[in-house]
């Protein structure tokens, strides 16, 4: 499971649809980590933190939430190892709609709600003709064990080093310091029909996704 590191009190209030107005404070009384230990588990990563204070900068937040990807176009093409350690190409799904879902990490809360919604409604996507394929930054022998710990019938592929979050521009929240959720589904072409972003309600992306996938 991946873990990041956070300067105490530095985890400002964030959700999927809220602005921070300059005039509030970054540090809101309904965080949604409350623990008076070293490290919490927090929507998809194990998180510890020190007791400096340091804010991400306003360049680095700006670069954090503009995609690369958009409806309408095809996403960079990628190669990655999946849970067995084979490679799998992009280009292998071409043919048939694929829903992509990039999560924080392996065994954390929102992470495994995610892929257990998404094993349970397999057999919809299945009729849709679709493939799922789900990507985070862990390695083939933490995603191997995801995978039968949970029962998941459907791909996991490595992203070591997030170069193919970085290519598809999926945007991080809490200022940068958290791996995005984001969801794509390509139609048959290879074109992005859908992009879904939600951290904090990862069992939605089923449910938009089947919408999606049903009108095509």
């Amino acid at each position: 499971m991946a873990s990041l590191t956070l300067p105490k009190h530095s985890i400002p209030s964030l959700l999927p649809t809220q602005t921070v107005s300059p005039r509030h404070s970054l540090f809101s009384h309904n965080l949604p980590i409350v623990s008076n230990s070293s490290q919490s588990q927090f929507y998809g990563l194990k998180v510890s933190y020190s007791s400096s204070l340091s804010i991400p900068s306003s360049s680095s937040v700006k670069g954090s939430i503009f995609a690369k990807v958009n409806k309408g176009t095809a996403p960079p093409s990628f190669t990655l190892k999946d849970q067995d350690g084979r490679n799998v190409s992009l280009s292998k799904f071409k043919g048939k709609p694929v829903v992509v879902y990039f999560y924080p990490a392996d065994e954390t809360p929102g992470c495994t709600k995610q892929a257990c919604a998404f094993r349970d409604s397999y057999e919809k996507f299945k009729k849709a003709g679709a493939q799922v394929v789900g990507i985070s930054g862990d390695d083939p022998s933490s995603h191997k064990a995801f995978a039968k710990k949970y029962r998941l019938p459907f791909t996991l592929l490595s992203d070591e080093g997030n170069k193919v979050r970085k290519d598809w521009g999926v945007p991080s929240d809490l200022f940068g310091t958290l791996p995005g959720r984001q969801t794509y589904v390509l139609d048959k072409n290879g074109v992005v029909q859908l992009i879904y972003n939600n951290q904090f309600q990862p069992e939605k992306h089923i449910d938009e996704t089947l919408k999606l996938l049903q009108s095509l």
